[in-house]
Parts: C-alpha cells; sequence; structure tokens
C-alpha cells in the first residue's frame, strides 16, 4: 500500500509539473502577453503600428500551433475586417474567425501541404506598402508549408525527408538542407511579401533559439549556404542516395548556377519585425518553478540537450547518480531539468520516438547502476514523440516491460504548442 501511495503521488508531481510547462507556452497565451493594443497603435516587441494607416490586414501562417496563434491575434484585432490562411498539421486544426484553416501533412510532405501553400502565396495577393501582414510560425512549418524548386517534384521531397528523419539529422542540419529545395523556405517568402509591412511572430521549436531554423525561417535572412547543405548531406552519408533531382539542383547551387537563399542585408527583409512569443526556456522555468511549490530542490542544466536519445538517457542518469552520491550542491527531494531536442537513428521499423527511446535506455542505465527512488521523465510538448501516439515516457529502476503496458506513457494529445522537449530526474 505505502508503494502505491508512493507511485502516486510521484505520477502527480509529474502530472503538475508538466501541466505547469504546457500552461507556460499556450500558443494563444504567448501571443496575447506579446501583441499590446492601444488605440489604433499596435505594439508588438520593439514596433509599433498605426492601424490608421494601413489598407488592409491579413493573417497568415503555419505550423502545429498556427491555430491557436492566430486565434489571438485576431482577439487583438476584434474591429478589424481580417483574412488569411492558416496551414496547420491534420488534426490540429481549430476554427479562427474570418480565416481559412487547412491542414497538410507532417513530419512527411503531402500534396495538401504543396496545394496549401499555393493557397497562403494567393491570400497574400499583391503586397503594397500599406499593407499589414501578420505571419504565425510554430514547428512543423518546413513539411507543412512545401513548394519545391522547380525541378524537384514533391516525391522527391518526400524521398529526402524520410532519408533525414531515419538519419538522426538535428533540426539545423535538417532545415540547412530544406532551405535549399524550397521557394517559400530559408528567407524566400520575404520577396513574396515585400513591400508590405510584415509582422513575424515565432513560436520556436529550435535548440539554442536559433529563429531562422523555426520552420527553416522563410521570413528570416538564411546564413546558410548550398555548400553547407551539401556538407550537411555527405556528412550524414545521404548524398549518394538522393533523388537525382535534389542532387541536380543542390549541385547545380553549388557551382553557383541557381541564386543562394536571401541572406542578411537584403532589402527584401526591412520591413520584417520578427518577434520570439515563447521557446523551450520559456517553458522549462515554469516546469522549476512548479517544481520548487511541489517541494523539490529544483536545478536547471540545460535547454540545449541534442544528440542521440541513449547517449542523453545517460548524461542524465549520470547526473541523478552524481547527486544520489551527494557530490553536487542540490540534495534530494530534487528535480534535475533539461530542455532541448534529442535525435533517433532508426534501424528496422519499429514504432516510438526520441523521448519513449530516451526513458527506455534511462531505465535500463537506472537498473544496470542499481539507482533507487530516481524517476526520468522525457515528453514532446507538442504531445507528438515520433511514431507513437504518446508524447514521451516516464522511467523508473523498476521498468520491465514496455511504457504502454505498464502505463508509464505520458498522454496529453495534442497541446497546441511545440517548443521542443523537457526530460527532468525526479530524486526522491
Amino acid at each position: 500500500m505505502q508503494e502505491h501511495c508512493e507511485w502516486s503521488a510521484r505520477a502527480e508531481h509529474t502530472e503538475r509539473i508538466i501541466a505547469a510547462a504546457l500552461r507556460a507556452a499556450d500558443p494563444a497565451a504567448a501571443v496575447g502577453r506579446v501583441l499590446v493594443r492601444a488605440g489604433a497603435l499596435l505594439q508588438a516587441g520593439a514596433r509599433s503600428y498605426n492601424l490608421a494607416g494601413v489598407r488592409r490586414v491579413r493573417v497568415l501562417g503555419i505550423g502545429k500551433a498556427a491555430a491557436q496563434m492566430a486565434q489571438a491575434v485576431v482577439a487583438a484585432l476584434p474591429d478589424l475586417t481580417l483574412d488569411g490562411v492558416l496551414i496547420t498539421k491534420r488534426g490540429f486544426a481549430q476554427p479562427v474567425p474570418g480565416l481559412q484553416v487547412l491542414e497538410a501533412g507532417h513530419p512527411l510532405p503531402d500534396e495538401a501541404g504543396t496545394q496549401a501553400a499555393r493557397q497562403l502565396l494567393a491570400a497574400a495577393g499583391l503586397p503594397a506598402p500599406d499593407d499589414l501582414i501578420i505571419f504565425v510560425v510554430s514547428g512543423g512549418g518546413s513539411a507543412l508549408f512545401t513548394l519545391p524548386v522547380d525541378g524537384v517534384e514533391l516525391a522527391d521531397l518526400q524521398q529526402l525527408n524520410q532519408q533525414l528523419l531515419r538519419s538522426g539529422a538535428t533540426i539545423e542540419q535538417f532545415n540547412t538542407v530544406r532551405k535549399h529545395v524550397s521557394q517559400v523556405q530559408g528567407g524566400w517568402l520575404a520577396r513574396h511579401f515585400f513591400p508590405a509591412q510584415v509582422l513575424c511572430l515565432v513560436l520556436s521549436d529550435v535548440v539554442g533559439g536559433a529563429l531562422d531554423m523555426v520552420a527553416s525561417g522563410p521570413l528570416l535572412a538564411d546564413p546558410t549556404t548550398y555548400a553547407d547543405a551539401v556538407a550537411v548531406l555527405r556528412g550524414l552519408h545521404l548524398w549518394d542516395g538522393l533523388p537525382p533531382p535534389v542532387a541536380a539542383h543542390l549541385t547545380a547551387g553549388l557551382q553557383g548556377r541557381m541564386p543562394e537563399t536571401p541572406k542578411p542585408g537584403d532589402a527584401v527583409f526591412d520591413n520584417v519585425h520578427t518577434v520570439l512569443v515563447a521557446d523551450n526556456a520559456l517553458a522549462a522555468g515554469a516546469a522549476l518553478q512548479c517544481a520548487a511549490q511541489l517541494g523539490f530542490n529544483p536545478m536547471l542544466v540545460s535547454t540545449a540537450l541534442q544528440g542521440e536519445a541513449r547517449a542523453a538517457a545517460a548524461v542524465l542518469v549520470a547526473l541523478a547518480g552524481t547527486v544520489r552520491r551527494k557530490a553536487l550542491p542540490v540534495a534530494a527531494p530534487a528535480c534535475l531539468l533539461w530542455g532541448g531536442e534529442t535525435t533517433v537513428t532508426m534501424r528496422g521499423n519499429g514504432r516510438g520516438g526520441r523521448n519513449s527511446e530516451l526513458a527506455l535506455a534511462a531505465a535500463l542505465l537506472l537498473e544496470e547502476q542499481g539507482l533507487q527512488r530516481v524517476r526520468i521523465v522525457s515528453f514532446a510538448t507538442d504531445g507528438d514523440d515520433g511514431s507513437s501516439a504518446a508524447a514521451g515516457a516516464v522511467a523508473e529502476n523498476d521498468t520491465g516491460t514496455l511504457f504502454a503496458a505498464l502505463g508509464d506513457q505520458i498522454l496529453t494529445g495534442n497541446t497546441g504548442t511545440n517548443v521542443n522537449d523537457l526530460m527532468f530526474a525526479m530524486l526522491y
């Protein structure tokens, strides 16, 4: 009975910490905090817009959180007639007054995504200097907003994406490549919108905060090059197996026969103002605060955890062991927290994702090292961990079978947000 009560208390602690992190990263609330309306003035970060001088306001956007972010934009402008198009992951759509919400495939792009991209560009019309385009961006936008360069077909992009997904590529590597086979990513969308005033609101899912990597940076200058993209593919040993049209296009770019993505200093970015509304650090901070309220001694280790999930699991378990040996200035009950996003190099055709992989590897290490009263939690803030229906999993040193059978899966459903993953080690 005592063991059951302890397990229930640990489960409640886990649920409350996760809930606090997700509340902090709620897309609508995050956008609502950024947009400040005072009469005809709309303030967003360091820039204000005089709505009295605006001919037309369009709300456009891409990503898993597009609908929720746009709802907050619409709520801030109740007196204006708005139109626009949003593209989100299939099953993530929510109604937004005045806007068309389209669904497309993720993580692999599909025909719906290419059609939706064309509809979004059509909705932008022929932008004028007195137009205001409010563009909401969140994770998942790279796959959802798909318009390949001339000569590359959707099937080629699908094969490329599948190869990158299975390779264990980081999001930076992945998007460096995708920017250079797209007509709308890597800053190209800014040329479509120029010379309109553009307010870009970003919910970041990129470790390290490189905003040009969120959804492959459709409105931000691209510091990467064709040479970088080719280097990524060669480094991952994918170059020789690329779809021929993709290899031909990248080779042409490498040889200067294709234009580079728009770079810093390009005039098309002069009217683009980008504001970060929420990221992993915000969610991690809320999780730490909740852990402290629950009586834990909290410690933020890093918000830049990357690498193979199994290697990351070793890092978590090693630090938990260090705390248990009292070699760190934090005592149990403790909550050590990491943010970031790991990867999995796939072997075979199993189901799951990086977070369940991390938790399973941690469970085996806890058992191997005999660490008692330690709980490892790893979950994706968007509620979608790879090919499973779970957000992640919980590991303890008594985990002996699959998480689903144990009831140790984290099932949040679609959370509406996407700010990478959170991992924490709870020591009792």
